[in-house]
């Protein structure tokens, strides 16, 4: 299994940790790095006009994306820094940062191939697991920099840690795991000789002009932006929210808080995904009509108002690549009288293949568009709660999760809005969210996750 959670929660045994890190020479390309015309993509625009706005907090804010896996085998040096290097140079989005200028614009800096270098720094032997949790986040600078990721090794007596960290501003959970296969397949090609069975990736710059292009096209008569704008005025002009109290009032944020929870086995979530085929749905629909009805028990609402990210890559060369290739898309469906899960899978798999249509229409861009008069209420530095299924069985290297011991970890962030995650992998399915870390919260999401469990337990039961 894959491990899921907080970087507070991760427990690495003692070791000699090393560091991976630019060198001077690089940071001094960066800083000199000109100008590109390409925008950064809405979402990072928007991640980036947020990062800001917690500053003065003695904690991280913006998204740390920590990932980890177990080598049974003592460490070569030069291997791993040649891989570091390689892996850094087939990926676009490691050579661009972005700087807010004056007027408000978001300006992208890109630096020339072959100007990314990155050279390991000793730690020493560190034997205590907060130590080596302090570090990594203390050692990889703010989305704000342009060397906002590094990667780290704990060596053991026969074994070895590895993992990197990397600002979400430059990847999403596809992302993060591509990055722990390739980073494995290239240090097998320069430890041991291996070719590497991965793909050459796309660029994520020309991602982030293509959808500028297509977003810039948009207007507030495209379809599209009037169906986002119908569900968001049938929502009193407002994005979704948590169904119930997270205990955030005015706009403020807490600390992230975080629970992983087992749903299904394997056998379960076939089951499951059989009934969902049976009654005109797929595994994805079933988690939306699950939500619908949970969320229906606890609020006796007769309409589901979602969002989803949705992975945007859609070339092979797109699915080796890194970046943060997401869009918000919604899902919204009438519940009705009387439903049973049975009845409202078909709906709600609708409404997701609905919302999939409407991928192009970046809701960024949808509110950027909304007229005066629209009765939106949005403010500028809104966020969302979420589902996300993510079938992980289908990632390169999938088989070897288990061996590997991996694990996918996020800082404690600020946190307004409850995120959730319903991740298949080969063995079993798990929910994690992370919510705001405060005691209504606690009660609230506790409540949620007994009551979305339930549901989707009973429809995957025998029968």
């Amino acid at each position: 299994m894959v491990d899921f959670g907080l970087i507070d929660e991760w427990n690495p045994a003692p070791g000699r940790v090393v560091s991976w890190v630019a060198t001077p020479r690089s940071l001094a390309y960066a800083a000199a790095a000109p100008v590109h015309d390409v925008p950064p993509s809405h979402q990072q625009e928007h991640y980036l006009r947020r990062s800001p706005r917690n500053t003065g907090t003695d904690y991280r804010t913006s998204g740390l994306c920590l990932v980890t896996a177990e080598v049974p085998t003592v460490l070569d040096q030069d291997a791993m820094t040649r891989a570091v290097n390689e892996f850094l140079a087939r990926h676009d989005t490691f050579r661009s940062w972005f700087a807010l200028e004056p007027g408000g614009t978001i300006r992208r800096h890109l630096l020339e191939p072959g100007q990314v270098e990155f050279a390991p720094v000793d730690h020493g032997h560190i034997d205590n697991a907060e130590a080596v949790r302090d570090l990594v986040q203390k050692q990889t600078p703010p989305p704000s920099q342009w060397d906002c990721f590094t990667f780290w090794t704990i060596e053991h007596d026969e074994s070895t840690t590895v993992y990197m960290a990397v600002d979400h501003l430059h990847t999403d959970g596809v992302g993060q795991h591509i990055s722990c296969f390739e980073l494995a397949c290239l240090y097998a090609k320069h430890a041991w000789g291996q070719i590497p069975p991965i793909p050459r990736p796309a660029s994520y710059t020309q991602y982030c002009a293509r959808e500028r292009t297509a977003s810039a096209r948009l207007t507030p008569a495209s379809p599209e932006v009037e169906t986002w704008l119908r569900l968001l005025r049938g929502n009193d002009g407002e994005l979704p929210s948590f169904p119930l109290d997270l205990g955030i009032r005015g706009g403020d944020s807490d600390r992230s808080a975080h629970r992983t929870v087992p749903l299904f086995g394997e056998d379960e979530a076939a089951r499951f995904e059989k009934v969902c085929r049976d009654h005109g749905g797929e595994f994805a629909g079933g988690v939306f009509a699950a939500a619908a009805l949970a969320e229906r028990a606890l609020t006796e609402s007769d309409y589901y108002f979602g969002i989803t990210p949705l992975n945007t890559r859609s070339t092979f060369e797109e699915m080796a690549s890194i970046g943060w290739y997401v869009a918000l898309i919604p899902v919204a469906f009438p519940i009705g009288v009387h439903p049973t899960f049975e009845r409202t899978v078909a709906r709600a798999q609708r409404a997701y293949e609905n919302g999939m249509r409407l991928k192009a229409a970046t809701i960024h861009r949808v509110l950027e568009l909304a007229p005066p008069d629209s009765g939106i209420q949005v403010g500028p530095n809104w966020s969302n709660p979420m589902i996300s299924y993510v079938d992980a069985r289908d990632f390169a290297g999938s088989e070897y999760f288990d061996i590997a011991r991996g694990g996918l970890y996020g800082n404690r962030a600020a946190s307004e809005e409850a995120l959730i995650w319903i991740n298949r992998l080969p063995a079993e399915t798990t929910i994690s969210v992370i919510y705001p870390d405060n005691s209504i919260a606690h009660e609230s999401v506790d409540r949620y996750l007994a009551t979305l469990g339930r549901v989707l337990r009973e429809a995957a039961r025998e029968r």
